[in-house]
């Protein structure tokens, strides 16, 4: 945000800086939230050379809203300054649905997350989708505010959503490979976890948690899994337009995307070990030049190394400083749970952007609704 127009840019710069609280945080004692210290590398507490931790927030954990759980937060979509959509990932007979969240900061109480509102996701005739139908993973703001496109890991599916009364006004094309078993080669749970789209919006990514049953894993159990890769304007149809390979690490999944723009992507990689904890990482990835792979049956069989979507670690949210964070259950570093929600953010100084991370407790007692804010440096 460098400029010699002044005084606007400043001033939108220095709000930035005083909304997130570009210090090293520390939790208070009551709220679980994250509270400044001392300042740092790159404005926040170092997490690895180009990113930083500004601060967390655990204020949503068990909370409820107009008779619904505020759990289950898998997908998080920032729409303008200081508020975001998150996205639940249902279960049982409980409505699909979003929160609008307002997300800042206070004095002495840092990162803060609140429910302002819920929007209940409905099928073109109006009933609510439900966990027997609606399986929420990924999430679009898109331009203008008026609606959504979310992803739902049940068939899978991708469908635009009204925000003035829910209701479904568009579905797109999915390849019929990539539909569960018998109907195609997916597993139950491991389809469209990641959903991104371009800043211009021409452009969606869909990724897969874990790869089809014609992909599988190589021997060092890297996942070898798809992006879809969609083309489409905003607001209108997007069809798909190519698949691109991409390796996991070790027995991780792709739980979320973020779209550069340009061919530039983040990708969120997590994983669970029982009586381990949770492993959560953030990658640079590269898709210029990367060819199409969807006449390919099998990426096993793909032997060049320029076949695949080239990435590089951005940060190991394990490599964080703790923030005198809490778990509540075993973790190689308390600040650490089931991630599964990623989103850029407001532009800061020094070619860095807020990236907002949410983490999904299941609705389970020993898992934590938290909200991460940090300051990531992007390429030139």
């Amino acid at each position: 945000m460098r400029s010699t127009r002044r005084p606007a840019q400043a001033i939108a710069a220095a709000a930035a800086i005083a909304l997130l609280g570009l210090a090293v945080p520390t939790a208070d004692a009551a709220t679980g939230a994250a509270v400044p210290d001392r300042p740092a590398h790159g404005g926040g507490a170092r997490c690895s050379a180009g990113a930083s931790l500004l601060g967390f927030t655990d204020s949503l954990d068990k909370t409820t809203f107009e008779g619904t759980p505020v759990a289950g937060l898998s997908a998080i979509a920032p729409t303008r300054e200081s508020r975001a959509l998150a996205l639940v990932d249902n279960t049982g007979t409980v409505p699909a649905r979003l929160y609008d969240l307002a997300l800042g900061s206070r004095r002495g109480k840092g990162l803060t997350a609140e429910v302002r509102g819920m929007t209940t996701l409905r099928r073109p005739d109006g009933v609510p989708y439900t966990g027997g139908d609606f399986d929420g993973e990924g999430l679009v703001a898109e331009r203008g505010g008026r609606t959504v496109l979310a992803s739902s890991e049940t068939e899978p599916s991708i469908r635009r959503f009204r925000l003035s009364d829910g209701r479904q006004v568009a579905e797109f094309e999915v390849p019929d490979r990539f539909r569960v078993a018998p109907a195609g080669q997916a597993a139950t749970n491991q389809t469209f976890e990641a959903l991104a789209g371009t800043p211009d919006g021409r452009v969606l990514y869909a990724g897969m948690e874990g790869p089809l049953s014609a992909d599988g894993r190589d021997a060092e159990n890297r996942g070898l899994q798809r992006i879809l890769r969609y083309e489409g304007k905003p607001g209108r149809d997007y069809a798909p337009a190519a698949q691109h390979a991409y390796r996991t690490d070790p027995g991780l999944g792709l739980v979320e995307l973020a779209a550069l723009g340009d061919g530039q992507l983040l990708a969120l990689e997590r994983g669970f070990t029982s009586g381990v904890g949770n492993t959560v990482r953030v990658y640079r990835v590269s898709a210029r030049g990367v060819p199409d792979v969807s006449g390919v049956e099998s990426l096993a069989t793909l032997t060049d190394q320029r076949s695949w979507l080239g990435k590089q670690l951005l940060f190991d949210l394990a490599d964080c400083p703790p923030s005198e964070a809490t778990a509540k259950q075993p973790q190689p570093n308390p600040l650490l749970d089931n991630v599964e929600g990623m989103a850029l953010g407001d532009r800061l100084p020094g070619n860095r952007r807020t990236l907002h991370l949410i983490s999904d407790d299941n609705n389970n007692a020993t898992q934590i609704t938290r909200v991460y804010a940090l300051s990531i440096r992007l390429p030139h």
